[in-house]
Formats: structure tokens, sequence, C-alpha cells
């Protein structure tokens, strides 16, 4: 072999061994953030208690078991919920319009029809229904984000006095801003989170945060500190996404911050866990309150209501 041929070689099996590196390194970093470089994220789950109290080590193994929210309900209470209050925020960016092409049938995402509700709706309804035997008041309050008064800046509340009181009222609240509103951006949780930390503070009970947005934050680094934040109190994060995505940045939130005192932040592709299950509304329930019950366990552990 002449020095010609070798020199080749060389730099073929180099290149080679570049390529092979690089695609080790996104294999494994999308198996670390949870993105979409491994090829079946889905099948990774973090060991709960709800699926302790059904011997499987995958929600999917169970979704079709459960034919009733109320099912769900009794299961999240058996796995360890004892009480909990919720928080709705809604965003009501521009994005929105166009986020549905491909998992709306092309439609805006606050679409308000008659017969067929939008995601939004599907998610307060759900989520509302299932946790509402958990909250003793039944007032819950509710935000919007991303519109053109608040922009990035602050939230909106649904009503003008006081809050909801069921999620029925949310409901009605939200068909009604939904077909007036605004839209407009961008996206920044920060605001949303450091507003349900003031009602956890006020009102000294445990609460959920549900946020149902349609996409990335352009917030990143306020989020972070916020959910960070957050942690130090008794407040749980569901961050339901609709739409169409890209997810990337949920995923990291939910698998990437460290620093909290507890994890406290569940994303949800809801398009998504649809597919998982025959039941579309207990499917949804179940992934989106999966991690509650242990997650209102390490609040009480590290007496985080004890303020």
């Amino acid at each position: 072999m002449d020095v010609s041929t070798m020199e080749t070689t060389i730099a073929v099996i180099f290149v080679s061994v570049c390529l092979l590196i690089t695609l080790l390194y996104k294999c494994f970093s999308g198996l670390k953030k949870g993105g979409h470089h491994y090829p079946n994220p889905d099948n990774i789950t973090r060991p709960n208690s709800l699926l302790r109290l059904f011997g499987v080590r995958h929600v999917n193994a169970i979704v079709d078991q459960f034919k009733t929210l109320d099912q769900v309900t009794d299961a999240v209470q058996k796995a360890g919920l004892e009480s909990c209050n919720l928080i709705f925020g809604i965003d009501f960016t521009y994005s929105n319009l166009s986020q549905g092409e491909r998992t709306f049938s092309g439609r805006s995402l606050h679409a308000i029809e008659l017969h067929t509700m939008n995601p939004y709706q599907q998610v307060i309804k759900i989520l509302g229904e299932t946790l509402a035997p958990f909250d003793e008041d039944d007032v819950i309050p509710a935000f919007g984000f991303g519109d053109i008064s608040t922009k990035d800046k602050s939230v909106f509340s649904f009503k003008v006095e006081g809050y909801c009181h069921g999620f029925e009222e949310v409901l009605a609240c939200y068909e009604v801003i939904a077909s007036r509103v605004v839209l407009s951006g961008p996206t920044n949780f920060a605001p949303l989170i450091h507003q349900a930390i003031d009602i956890v503070k006020y009102t000294k009970q445990y609460h959920i945060l549900v946020i149902v947005a349609d996409g990335q934050v352009t917030s990143e680094r306020a989020t972070r500190e916020a959910i960070v934040e957050a942690s130090r109190w008794p407040l749980s994060i569901i961050l339901v996404g609709v739409g169409d995505g890209p997810w990337d940045m949920m995923q990291e939130f939910d698998d990437g911050l460290p620093a909290r005192k507890f994890d406290n932040f569940q994303f949800v592709d809801f398009n998504r866990v649809l597919t998982f299950g025959t039941v579309l509304e207990t499917t949804f329930a179940l992934h989106a309150l999966m991690e509650i019950p242990d997650q209102f366990k390490a609040i009480r552990r590290l007496g985080l209501l004890d303020f």
C-alpha cells in the first residue's frame, strides 16, 4: 500500500469514527433528555406509586382497564393523593391559529364550536372532573397569558372579581374569552407560575397548576427559574402540550432541572397520549396525573405544607 492510499484509508476511517461518535452522542442525548432521538421515549416511565399499585412498569399497561374518570380518581386516591386544589393557565398566543394544522384539522386550537370541544376545553373538562372530588371548596383560579394585553409579562384572570367555582365555570368563562381575545405572544410561563406560587402562599394549601399551551417558550431562563422556585412550595405543575409541537423544551423542563427540592413538573403531549388507549379521556387523565400522588407525598415529607 503506497502512502497516498494509506492516507486515504486513514481519512475514511477517521470520518467514519467521527460519524459514529456523533450518532451515539445524539442517541444518548435523546435518551437523557426525553427528546426525539430516542426511538420510543414513551417506553420510559419513572417508577411511581400509581404503577406500583397495579404492579406494572408503564402506564400504558393499564390504560385500557379504566373506562370512567371516576375510576381514575379512585386510583389516584389509592396511590396517595389526599386533597388538592386546581389552577388553570391557558395559552392565548398567536401560534394557536396554526398549531392545529396536523392535530386539529387545520383549525385554530381555540375554535369554539357547538358540538366539538377544542383541545383546551377537553383538558379543562377531563382534569377538572377527575380532580373535583379532591377539592373541598371547588374554587379554581384560571388565568390566560400571551394575549395582546399580557404578552410575556403578566397574566389575566378569567374573572374580574374572585375565581371560578368548579371546572364548569372555568369552561364557561374560557368560551367567552376565546371568542373575543386578541392572540399575541411571545410565550412565557414564568408570570403564571409566580402567580400560582402567590396563591399557594396565601392559601397554605397544596395546588396543581395545569398549564395548557401550544408550543415552545421564548423566555426559557425565566421559566426554568420559576419552575425551580415553585419546588420550594406545595405546588405541582402539569404542562399539557396541545397542537402540533415541537415539544423538545417541554421534555427538557420535565427531565433536565436537577436543582429542585422535588420533581414538581410533568409534561404531557395531549395528542400523542390519546393514541395509547381506547378510552381517550381516561387515557389522558392517567398520563397527566400518574406522578401526582408521589409529588404530594414528597411535599408532605419535605414539610412544604408547614409554613
